[in-house]
């Protein structure tokens, strides 16, 4: 985090977080990208629903997702929600027991849950806020708005640590990864319906891990969800076996 930068944020009239330019928290330009449908991103890993996804991991997403992560501007997690939300409800489509244009309609007697891939435990103190679970939070709340009964829940935890990932390969990520995540003792997910979030996709590793530990807990993963997914460039290379990142 840079303290200067931050200090700049708090005493100077709030900017757009996308391009700097308009006094608003984001202008429509920037917005625009986070409104659009949801489709679904292609995975590079067996056994993990392909996640749905509104926008690419580019451009001024990358500088609102820092903004909302790592300079304090938690409003942005209205917007940034909001998106989330649509690709939830993408995610439940083809689970609705009638027309998918029917809200509320769902598999099984209970709402699905809605349950989040945890931050470093060193990056949420850092923060001073749990990016996520506030992501997840206005995504359900849009979604109840909307006549679509979700439960966010707090389900999983880092059970060793892990290095950060930006850096690191595809293989390096699903290496640091490996049993890293599992469920809270206080989360009682056997044989409820699931929808794992995470703000963006690049590799897959971090909802192939949290996939796991939810299954091994009884957990019915109906899909998964993301704002963004990292594109992949013509070109890229494989490594460990897998695709160096996620395209549409």
């Amino acid at each position: 985090m840079n303290l200067i930068a931050d200090l700049l944020d708090l005493i100077l009239p709030e900017h757009c977080a996308g391009c700097g330019a308009a006094p608003v928290l984001l202008c429509d330009a920037c917005a625009l990208p986070l409104q659009g449908p949801a489709r679904p991103a292609r995975t590079a890993f067996e056994g993990l629903p392909p996640p749905w996804t509104v926008t690419a991991y580019e451009g001024p997403l990358r500088a609102i997702l820092a903004a909302y992560k790592e300079h304090g501007r938690t409003a942005l997690a209205v917007p940034l929600g909001a998106a989330l939300a649509t690709a939830v409800q993408a995610a439940l489509t083809p689970h609705h027991l009638s027309s998918p244009n029917t809200p509320g309609a769902h598999l099984g007697h209970d709402p699905p849950s809605l349950v989040w891939v945890p931050s470093r435990r060193g990056a949420t103190r850092r923060r001073g806020h749990d990016t996520l679970r506030g992501l997840a939070d206005v995504a359900a709340q849009r979604l109840r708005t909307a006549g679509v009964p979700v439960t966010p829940v707090d389900a999983l935890r880092q059970r060793v640590r892990v290095a950060d990932q930006a850096a690191l390969t595809a293989a390096e990520r699903t290496a640091n990864l490996e049993g890293a995540l599992d469920v809270t003792p206080h989360a009682e997910l056997a044989g409820r319906t699931v929808v794992l979030v995470d703000d963006v996709v690049t590799t897959g590793a971090s909802l192939t891990e949290a996939a796991r530990a939810l299954r091994e807990a009884g957990a019915d993963l109906l899909g998964t969800a993301t704002i963004a997914a990292t594109p992949r460039r013509r070109g890229s290379s494989k490594r460990g076996g897998a695709r160096a990142g996620w395209f549409w």
